[in-house]
């Protein structure tokens, strides 16, 4: 697996990739904080609630508004453990699955501890960010898959049965590897999935997802990003579930009004990664902005935060952060750690000689993601 070199990346070219990243990530937790507020309420009740169209705008959840929930939590503690990867490569250890593994299991001692434990001393700076401690609806799988140190494999995963959403939101990161190539991405987003869901459906979506936010992160369409993870999921045993709800989704596109019912059709009223996944893409393709594709996104029956969650994502990585509703950014929760994580990840991919060598390394960096 190749990384990109600092060479290739001109000034205008790493500023338009840190927007890009920047967009992902934000956008991401965006949809996650309004769709935190439908979550658990039917789309009559939402109606009832807040008029004919559904929700509009962010609602408390968790006792405040922009809340975000378990899917952000582990979408950053995924670029905590790709950023490691890069960092610990200088060791000669390459294995970026162990490295995102060892970073989930931070993350999964942050639902079980009341607060950041400095006796760790491979926490970095993400595991010390004492908002990360709260339990905001984690998957069930996430938590039992990451409850020891095994590392679940494609040939062991870890709950094999588990078909639900709860890799495909964190998996969205792993497409910001624009330097590396659609197959490589896939392909560790398939194995990171079954570290905490086995069922072929749920790490094929997490591995179409991140080949079309690396499509968009390249500065591609929507459409010839997912083509492209089609491409990439044809060659898979099972992939079926996941190429058909697609096609479902690219097909919707040319079949008149969008709203709820079209929504919730793709699969979106229920937790399997490829429906949550069908109905992202979907919304993405037919918002007219980022607002109006959130909003389509998160009115439904189902799991609305994570359809919020990887709609946001999509729409981040295609647009850029400039794009996203200040509004709502204003009451996002972490705010200002998302956006030093991202910047973290854009300078170490594209600078990332610049901070550290097998000879030298930036003491500060090392402190920020230890080699450990």
């Amino acid at each position: 697996m190749a990384t990109t070199a600092a060479a290739v990346w001109g000034r205008a070219e790493q500023q338009d990739f840190r927007a890009r990243v920047r967009g992902c990530l934000l956008g991401g937790a965006l949809g996650d904080a309004l769709g935190a507020g439908a979550d658990g309420r039917t789309l009559v009740e939402l109606r009832e609630a807040h008029g004919p169209d559904g929700l509009a705008d962010p609602v408390p959840a968790f006792g405040r508004r922009g809340a975000v929930t378990a899917a952000t939590q582990m979408a950053l503690f995924t670029v905590d453990g790709l950023i490691r990867a890069q960092v610990r490569r200088d060791t000669g250890a390459w294995h970026p699955p162990t490295d995102v593994h060892r970073a989930h299991l931070r993350w999964a001692a942050t639902q079980r501890d009341w607060g950041p434990d400095e006796r760790r001393k491979d926490n970095g700076w993400l595991a010390r960010e004492e908002w990360l401690y709260a339990r905001r609806n984690p998957p069930r799988a996430c938590l039992t898959g990451l409850g020891d140190d095994l590392l679940g494999t494609l040939d062991k995963p870890k709950n094999p049965d588990a078909a639900d959403s709860g890799a495909l939101a964190r998996s969205a990161p792993f497409g910001l590897l624009v330097g590396w190539e659609p197959q490589l991405v896939c392909q560790l987003a398939v194995e990171c999935a079954a570290q905490t869901h086995g069922a072929p459906a749920a790490g094929l979506a997490a591995g179409a997802l991140a080949v079309t936010v690396h499509g968009l992160a390249r500065g591609g369409s929507v459409e010839a990003a997912v083509a492209r993870a089609l491409e990439q999921l044809a060659v898979r045993p099972g992939h079926e579930p996941v190429t058909e709800a697609l096609g479902r989704a690219l097909g919707a596109v040319r079949e008149g009004v969008q709203g709820a019912d079209r929504v919730t059709a793709l699969g979106a009223g229920e937790d399997r990664a490829e429906g949550q996944l069908a109905a992202a893409v979907y919304c993405a393709l037919v918002g007219e902005d980022v607002r109006h594709g959130l909003r389509l996104a998160v009115n439904h029956d189902g799991p609305s935060a994570v359809t919020g969650a990887l709609t946001g994502a999509l729409l981040g990585a295609l647009h850029g952060e400039t794009a996203l509703p200040p509004a709502w950014l204003a009451d996002l929760e972490g705010r200002a750690t998302v956006l030093e994580l991202a910047d973290d990840f854009s300078m170490e991919m594209t600078q990332g000689a610049a901070l550290h060598t097998p000879a030298e390394s930036s003491p500060g960096w090392l402190a920020r993601y230890p080699r450990g």
